[in-house]
């Protein structure tokens, strides 16, 4: 069997057309049509009324914190199972992270968690919609409502996701977006924010561009950032649009498949949905019942060495030594005992069968 990636991305005619195009018109930097066309289209896919492209979905999350005004000595609020960009964002203007536990089936954020975390000092909460299933928004906007805070989804990872048949992205202040090579959809490096506040638009769009007065070239009224996403980047984000319910069907088949071959062997759980959520599968999770991490790892080993690639969940940040301890035994269980397996676009029905025989096999 050839290598089997965790994932890779699906170009097809169109991103190569889109993209050729943006080429030809000379328009390779920080302006062109797609720019445009990508922010409309992608803020009317979520559902909001403004979408601002950036550079990456960290730098997205960095220009969403900053415009709402976090500041030094702030405390923010993230889950503590997530990739570290969630917690360097909120390091880079010098808040606090406050991390807290998650939910045991939806890998997400916990909203009685978040209840025991908050104090004077708290600002923001960062729901994050891992690996595809989307954090209980109604909960987390209500307690955010109580205690006047502010909420950036972090979708990067949740693109189509929804809350009771709302999109991500649309359920908050702001929503956060990633666009690498491994998402859903991809325009190599990129990012967006997505939201329905006028004001907080303007300001993204501004301290974007370096925070560049309209009215007079070259005059900058206080620190701004270089965030801009490309013309090429947004050709390739545009056809991956235009593409993106068959993206999402293909993820969907991908997961019925290893739901079909491991849903009942015993001790192995999948990717849980909630009866209010729409998961869109960005990777099939695992997780072993009664494994330690070092069973765990040697288990990725052995998939590896029949050419399957698989990948542990991230580590708690809390674990990392620039953030601070934090009491999360939910986190810490589930993340010994899970990883990610291949669920690629172009992935068959045969390989996934392949590497369910090897799980089977290697239990």
């Amino acid at each position: 069997m050839n290598f089997l990636p965790i994932s890779e991305p699906s170009i097809g005619e169109k991103e190569i057309e889109y993209v050729t195009d943006a080429v030809k018109s000379g328009w390779v930097s920080s302006l062109g049509k797609y720019l445009d066309m990508f922010e409309v289209n992608f803020a009317d896919y979520c559902g909001t009324k403004y979408a601002v492209s950036t550079s990456n979905g960290t730098t997205a999350l960095h220009l969403a914190l900053v415009s709402l005004g976090i500041a030094t000595n702030d405390e923010v609020i993230i889950p503590d199972l997530t990739f570290v960009a969630t917690g360097n964002a909120v390091k880079y203007i010098g808040a606090k992270v406050v991390t807290v536990d998650i939910d045991e089936d939806s890998l997400c954020i916990s909203p009685e968690s978040i209840k025991k975390a908050i104090t004077s000092k708290t600002k923001a909460i960062i729901p994050v919609h891992l690996y595809g299933h989307p954090a209980n928004m109604e909960e987390i906007n209500k307690i955010a409502k109580e205690h006047n805070l502010f909420v950036i989804e972090d979708a990067a990872e949740a693109h189509g996701a929804e809350v009771n048949g709302k999109k991500v992205g649309g359920l908050s202040d702001a929503g956060v977006f990633s666009f690498y090579g491994n998402k859903i959809m991809t325009s190599g490096e990129g990012g967006m924010i997505t939201t329905n506040d006028k004001e907080l638009y303007k300001k993204m769009r501004y301290l974007r561009d370096h925070a560049m007065s309209k009215d007079k070239r070259y005059w900058h009224t206080e620190v701004g950032f270089n965030y801009r996403m490309t013309n090429l980047q947004a050709a390739l984000g545009v056809a991956q649009l235009e593409r993106i319910d068959e993206l999402l069907a293909k993820k969907n088949e991908i997961f019925d498949w290893y739901k079909e071959e491991l849903n009942n062997v015993r001790g192995v759980r999948l990717n849980y949905q909630a009866p209010w959520a729409k998961n869109v599968y960005w990777v099939v999770c695992i997780e072993l019942d009664g494994y330690s991490r070092s069973q765990r790892d040697n288990f990725i080993q052995k998939l590896n060495a029949k050419n399957i690639d698989s990948r542990p969940y991230f580590y708690p940040i809390s674990d990392m030594q620039m953030y601070e301890n934090a009491i999360t035994p939910i986190t810490h269980k589930v993340y010994q005992k899970g990883f990610n397996v291949p669920s690629y676009f172009d992935i068959t029905k045969k390989q996934v069968e392949y590497i369910c025989n090897s799980i089977r096999e290697f239990l």
